[in-house]
């Protein structure tokens, strides 16, 4: 992977997440916050686990090991969520930006899961490892909006190169 990679993707993360978050602000509160009995409840409890995994990756690559995640109670309304999200993508992109050559990338990022285990692994894998994990959720996003009769939004890798090609 080079640099120029990860740039994209994280571009590509983020035109994902709004394009979602688009679709989910017209929902009503009890939509929002509906169990529909997936891993983290419903589109609230796994929106919030894709920021919080956004920001506890982004303090692990900055020298932090976060030992909590947060829960759906800590941005009760969809409001909460994106105005802390927003800053989230503020420091994860001025984060990406830094990086300016193909060494800032392998550099090894030593960190503690939630659990205290400890890893090390370049910054690439971690960076990759994260955009994979949001596009999973935001699939089960894209589930959830169905079964409430919503009709989602396409986010695919190739619809957005589609758009940015325009």
């Amino acid at each position: 992977m080079h640099l120029k990679d990860i740039h994209t993707l994280y571009e590509y993360n983020y035109w994902a997440n709004h394009s979602i978050l688009g679709v989910v602000e017209t929902l009503t509160h009890e939509q929002f916050t509906k169990d529909l009995g997936s891993s983290h409840g419903g589109i609230h409890g796994t929106l919030v686990h894709i920021m919080g995994a956004e920001e506890i990756w982004l303090k692990r690559w900055k020298g932090e090991s976060p030992s909590s995640f947060y829960t759906k109670d800590n941005f009760p309304t969809f409001d909460e969520l994106t105005n802390h999200w927003d800053m989230v993508e503020h420091e994860m992109m001025g984060f990406c930006h830094m990086l300016k050559t193909e060494q800032d990338i392998t550099m090894t990022i030593t960190y503690k899961d939630l659990k205290g285990n400890q890893y090390s692994q370049p910054l690439w894998q971690l960076m990759q490892h994260l955009a994979n994990h949001s596009t999973y959720h935001r699939g089960q996003v894209v589930t959830m909006l169905r079964q409430l009769g919503v009709k989602p939004v396409g986010t695919d890798l190739v619809t957005f190169y589609r758009e940015k090609s325009k």
